[in-house]
């Protein structure tokens, strides 16, 4: 289960270009006989995962990978709520179970310095807390010092990667997938 917001949905993309589906291909050329499934609402935050968490996390599910905290960050809310919805959602995966991999965001400074720095450190915190996969930046692959180059990876928008932009964050997350995916298969 892959519960996030526009950036798991696939926002402003074809089907076949969204990060889920292009982590299916991955998988399926890998041998993986796993479904991946969906659950990115755009405009998510990390309470609406949490809200939606246990009736989109049936028990046929064997692994579940959180993707939010985007919108919380457009919106300035504070890193502490933010940080105890992702914290709620973990304990609701490990209560039953199920491996986890949180995947982080880094914050602008548009809130502030402060604000950046409590934003960007709860992803590791939560990590180090409940010892879970981890990929510590969504946006790592195309984050570059070049805005022009990082702009060709994005929509017009400047929030959401397009297909390219997909491609390579794919490229740069697949082997932390991948190792969480063996891991769910391990033990379930």
């Amino acid at each position: 289960a892959m519960i996030g917001d526009s950036l798991t949905q696939g926002f402003g993309l074809m089907p076949e270009d969204n990060l889920v589906s292009q982590l299916q291909m991955r998988l399926l050329e890998d041998n993986f006989s796993v479904d991946l499934l969906n659950f990115g609402v755009s405009g998510d935050t990390t309470a609406g995962g949490l809200e939606r968490f246990d009736w989109s996390v049936s028990s046929d599910v064997s692994g579940v990978v959180i993707i939010l905290g985007g919108n919380d960050l457009l919106r300035g809310i504070p890193p502490d709520h933010s940080f105890e919805n992702l914290r709620k959602m973990i304990i609701k995966a490990k209560k039953r179970g199920l491996p986890t991999l949180l995947v982080g965001i880094r914050a602008s400074a548009n809130f502030g310095s402060d604000y950046k720095i409590k934003f960007d450190k709860m992803y590791k915190l939560l990590q180090t807390e409940f010892d879970i996969f981890y990929y510590e930046n969504f946006f790592s692959a195309i984050s570059h010092k070049d805005v022009s180059l990082f702009l060709s990876f994005m929509q017009q928008d400047g929030i959401h990667p397009n297909a390219a932009g997909i491609k390579k964050i794919v490229a740069d997350f697949y082997p932390t997938f991948k190792e969480f995916v063996e891991h769910a298969f391990l033990i379930n």
